[in-house]
């Protein structure tokens, strides 16, 4: 009797072990088949979704962004060829300077550079100057003298200042005594030997300076053919009551709308 109620007891709790097995099998069954529901409903909408998204904006992109990319590319290559290739000083026809422009300088201009490059002894800057055929003639006085007045080429001229060699560039006006110097002392006593830029008056093929010495500059230099630049100082000491006035002229030979530098005159009084 005892065994029969053990072995009963023993069916029923196996009975309700199996019945509780039995109702958990659905639900642990649950979460596979939502799986692949949900796999096979999403997944196709969102990979057509996709496609249609691709192929309605990917035209638009490419036919709207494009041209403004290309546009912005072409301004910018634009912009930066103009940064990198700034306008350079030109040379004519005829081997002198031009402005940035690329046009030939008035006569004013071009003495304002000649000039500058004379004060600041840049002999390379006036070499560039000098008539190619013609070179330029340095004359101590205001006659000019075509036989004894030393001329120089070009490219003697861009070396003058280191020359050593001593020269005879005519003579004293008074004593008489040849004038025997090197470019550099010529220089400081028959070029610029003045402020000819602070202190001075200035006038186109006009004279200013007038002494004792027979000025025939126009006679050498005809009008019809050259122009000339003078830089005038009416006097340095007020003591000397205007004997210590200076000048310089600058000649240019017309060709064309362009002027080369043939000559650098230099004038003061004289006894």
């Amino acid at each position: 009797m005892y065994f029969a109620k053990k072995i009963g007891g023993l069916a029923l709790i196996a009975a309700m072990l199996w019945l509780t097995a039995c109702s958990g099998t659905p639900e642990a069954g649950t979460e596979p088949k939502q799986t692949p529901e949900q796999t096979q409903e999403q997944t196709p909408e969102q990979t057509q979704k996709q496609a249609e998204q691709t192929q309605k904006h990917a035209p638009e992109q490419t036919e709207k962004q494009t041209p403004e990319q290309s546009q912005k590319q072409t301004q910018t290559a634009q912009s930066a060829a103009t940064t990198e290739s700034p306008q350079e000083t030109e040379t004519s026809s005829t081997g002198q300077p031009q402005d940035l422009e690329g046009l030939p300088p008035s006569v004013e201009e071009a003495a304002t550079t000649v000039i500058r490059s004379i004060k600041n002894k840049d002999m390379k800057q006036l070499a560039a100057w000098v008539h190619r055929d013609k070179g330029l003639r340095f004359s101590p006085y205001a006659y000019v003298d075509t036989k004894n007045d030393l001329v120089f080429t070009r490219e003697e001229v861009e070396g003058l200042m280191n020359d050593s060699t001593q020269r005879v560039w005519r003579t004293f006006a008074g004593s008489g005594d040849l004038i025997e110097l090197t470019f550099a002392d010529y220089y400081k006593r028959f070029v610029y030997d003045a402020d000819f830029i602070q202190k001075t008056e200035i006038a186109v093929n006009k004279g200013l300076g007038q002494g004792t010495t027979i000025n025939n500059l126009n006679e050498v230099y005809p009008k019809e053919q050259y122009d000339f630049v003078e830089y005038h100082i009416a006097g340095i000491d007020p003591s000397v009551e205007g004997m210590d006035w200076r000048s310089l002229r600058l000649v240019f030979e017309k060709i064309g709308e362009d002027h080369a530098l043939v000559g650098i005159i230099h004038d003061q009084w004289t006894p």
